[in-house]
């Protein structure tokens, strides 16, 4: 089974790297950006069938390591073989 995890700074955390991005945008003279966030996406292929364990699990791992509770919110996606939404 395949997963993406997305994992976004809240709102009201700064962004140094989108901040950075957007300065860099600008001076190339793409004026018209108004703002950039910068978020990762996690692809995760996970051994089973069953969705709500492998659910369960990337919860965890979110928990753990692929995010910062404190700082990121994350949305986990399960995925079919064939790349339609569980």
């Amino acid at each position: 089974m395949r997963a993406t995890v997305q994992v976004t700074r809240r709102s009201d955390i700064a962004d140094p790297q989108g901040a950075a991005v957007l300065r860099g945008l600008r001076d190339l003279g793409f004026s018209e950006v108004a703002s950039v966030r910068i978020d990762k996406v996690i692809t995760l292929v996970v051994e089973t069938i069953d969705a709500e364990r492998a659910k369960a699990d990337i919860e965890d791992m979110c928990e753990q390591l692929l995010a910062n509770p404190v700082m990121e919110d994350y949305e986990i996606r399960l995925l079919e073989e064939d790349g339609d939404t569980a």
